[in-house]
């Protein structure tokens, strides 16, 4: 595992890059975002963006969503792909937001994770970017760059990621870190090929230091 000096040394580098280490996925409520997470599974978050804005407009309140015919949802967002299950899940979503949570979307783990097609990955980023908390949003960049630096022993299951993440990253650095990973891992450390030569954390990481 990385020592505190050199975490903090990647946390500022990353701040450096992406000073304002948001989240891509551009929405206005707080259930838009929920939804917008469910979409971008297996699909770009450009994509995702170039989507939403229809299907808010069609569909503009909970309400509207939790009435909604899923194959209608469907139709809408078709290109983000898996769309039969995704627009399942966000009319059940809003009819249990509605039923259960008053129409709000809820703020702790348990009661996020409860919600259809709401797994610890979209909690996390729900309760990072909507709420403040501390979140750990192990999503495929941060899982792949933070093994190839040695932040986590390399685990490619996102429950040990977060685990281990906690152990290593500041609670207050943990969201914006997350979606830092998420930005540098589309422009640098990318998945088949990783620009290494000049990489600003190669200092600090264990896969530059073995090639």
């Amino acid at each position: 595992m990385k020592t505190k000096a050199a975490v903090k040394r990647i946390i500022e580098t990353l701040k450096g890059i992406y000073p304002d280490g948001l989240c891509s996925l551009q929405y206005q409520k707080d259930y838009e975002l929920l939804f917008a997470v469910r979409l971008s599974a297996q699909c770009t978050d450009q994509r995702v963006n170039q989507v939403t804005p229809a299907l808010y407009a069609r569909f503009p309140t909970l309400e509207s969503f939790a009435e909604a015919d899923p194959k209608e949802v469907g139709e809408y967002i078709h290109s983000c792909g898996f769309y039969n299950g995704k627009s399942k899940d966000i009319v059940l979503c809003a009819q249990r937001l509605l039923r259960d949570f008053g129409g709000r979307v809820p703020d702790t783990m348990e009661a996020l994770t409860s919600l259809p097609g709401v797994g610890r990955k979209t909690a996390n980023l729900i309760l990072g970017d909507v709420y403040g908390q501390p979140a750990y949003v192990c999503d495929t960049h941060c899982i792949r760059i933070t093994g190839r630096l040695g932040m986590t022993d390399g685990s490619k299951d996102p429950v040990q990621v977060e685990r281990q993440l906690r152990e290593v990253l500041p609670p207050k650095e943990s969201n914006n870190f997350c979606h830092r990973m998420v930005l540098f891992g589309r422009d640098t450390c990318t998945a088949r090929s990783p620009k290494c030569e000049g990489c600003p954390l190669a200092r600090d990481c264990d896969e530059a230091h073995q090639s």
